[in-house]
């Protein structure tokens, strides 16, 4: 705790002292130890405002933004440095126009912007949602949005603002607070923040978050992540590799995704904020992760080209759709940012299809509970990181059990009667052999579970049973495995009883 006050205190102590100490080389953080303390120092500069006040005097102090309409928010010729951006908007916490109304800003008469994301994964929260954070440079407070990132400027700076939904902005509120200079130290970089977006991610292929050339840092990522299977977080298996000055073998080489944003084991404890990283959306219904981290305490320098990247799950074998925000400071030119896709609808998130469910399928997940095993656990586990389709997306896990070793599950029948048994399992290179039993009698024929990969196994007929309405106890017994495979485990998709 005592470090990272150390370290917030160094921060904000440099962002407030006056630009004649930074341009002097030297550190304020050094000489007060204290944010509150830059206070007193002499502040250089002219303090300016821009903003959506109604200019009549009156009270109506918005914007109203149309479909497909740009306003300007900024056009302000000299030098300065933002030091503060607030929005509000209305209607409040709009998907559409969180992720399709763009937000551009321009420095020193560029032709292309610097800044280019939607509105709201600007702001550090992804999938067009809104919810309250607070880190450093950025926040989202009760119906407030916040920016902290200085943005230096030499000769002038326009921002715009173009509403690409079909909604209206009834309402865009928003301050600019900066402190205009006669000038400007030359070696102050712009500020930049470039959108990306792969849906799906590529097989076998790291996801791309920037690609930059000149010379500057990298400062932050906001990254957007969603199984397309609709649940399961395996892409979070995935390593961040970042290439600077033209490495072919990064020198960043990271050990998982919650890892890369300081957190562990898949964000098990929920969403939270810090000063410089969290996870702002944990869904597990839907697969999704929004999560930013600041590198102001350990910004990347480059001189001449950095390459940001994420792997999708371990190897690259998550299919997802990734969205993200890099935020950097660099001297121009900037290379081309990559186009904002040619159709709107293709900013919006990603909604999967339904889970695959077998028709009358008793799912193996529904047994857990009153599964008993003379041996080992007895879990449920999520299948949606694995390629193939199993019903409902789990399954019946079963470990730690040896040949000999037996699971006693109960099947509901809700009508007494002869049915075909057809079971569906899960084969892999450490899976069992294992064979069915029904009133002490075995029921159809050993089922091999072993498979190079991970799959599912298709239906597999175990013949005929005659059951009575209600609950009807089945035993799963553990004969053995096949040569080539490495354990015996057994996963257990689902049952059905077939009239």
């Amino acid at each position: 705790m005592r470090a990272t006050t150390v370290c917030l205190a160094a921060t904000l102590a440099l962002l407030a002292a006056p630009i004649s100490v930074i341009a002097q080389g030297r550190n304020p953080a050094a000489l007060l130890g204290s944010p509150l303390a830059g206070l007193m120092l002499p502040h250089d500069g002219v303090a300016k405002h821009e903003g959506s006040w109604d200019r009549s005097g009156g009270n109506g102090d918005a914007r109203a933004v149309d479909p497909g309409q740009t306003i300007t928010l900024l056009d302000y010729k000299g030098a300065g440095i933002i030091r503060r951006f607030w929005v509000t908007i209305a209607p409040r916490s709009e998907m559409t126009i969180h992720r399709q109304a763009i937000l551009r800003m321009y420095w020193d008469d560029e032709p292309t912007p610097s800044v280019e994301v939607p509105i709201g994964d600007f702001f550090g929260v992804g999938f067009g949602e809104q919810h309250d954070y607070i880190s450093l440079p950025l926040n989202e407070t009760s119906g407030g949005y916040n920016c902290y990132w200085p943005m230096p400027f030499h000769k002038s700076a326009k921002w715009t603002l173009t509403n690409l939904s079909k909604r209206r902005i009834d309402a865009f509120y928003y301050n600019i607070d900066f402190t205009a200079y006669k000038s400007l130290p030359k070696d102050l970089r712009h500020f930049h923040a470039q959108w990306r977006r792969e849906n799906p991610t590529t097989k076998g292929k790291n996801y791309t978050i920037l690609e930059a050339t000149g010379q500057g840092h990298y400062v932050g990522t906001a990254l957007f992540m969603q199984n397309r299977k609709g649940h399961g977080l395996g892409f979070l298996e995935g390593d961040e590799m970042i290439y600077i000055d033209g490495e072919t073998t990064p020198s960043i080489n990271g050990t998982g995704t919650e890892d890369y944003f300081s957190s562990g084991w898949y964000f098990d404890r929920g969403p939270y904020s810090a000063p410089y990283h969290g996870c702002i959306i944990k869904d597990d219904q839907h697969g999704r992760i929004s999560a930013y981290r600041w590198h102001i305490e350990d910004a990347i320098p480059f001189h001449k080209s950095i390459r940001v990247t994420i792997e999708h799950g371990n190897q690259n074998d998550t299919e997802a759709d990734y969205s993200s925000v890099a935020y950097w400071y660099q001297s121009e030119p900037h290379a081309p940012f990559p186009p904002l896709p040619a159709n709107p609808a293709d900013l919006l998130p990603f909604v999967p299809p339904p889970p695959f469910k077998i028709q009358g399928a008793i799912e193996g997940e529904s047994l857990v509970s009153t599964a008993k095993a003379t041996a080992g656990n007895v879990a449920t586990q999520d299948m949606g990181s694995f390629d193939g389709e199993w019903s409902g997306e789990s399954q019946l896990w079963w470990t730690g059990a040896k040949p000999g070793d037996e699971l006693t599950l109960v099947l509901p029948a809700s009508t007494a009667g002869t049915y075909e048994l057809v079971g569906y399992f899960t084969k892999a290179k450490d899976y069992g052999r294992i064979q069915l039993l029904y009133d002490g009698q075995p029921i159809g024929p050993e089922v091999d579970l072993y498979n190079p990969d991970v799959v599912p196994s298709g239906p597999v007929s175990l013949g005929r049973i005659a059951v009575k309405a209600g609950n009807n106890p089945i035993v799963v017994k553990i004969v053995g495995k096949n040569a080539q495979s490495v354990g015996t485990l057994v996963g257990i998709d689902a049952f059905v009883l077939k009239p």
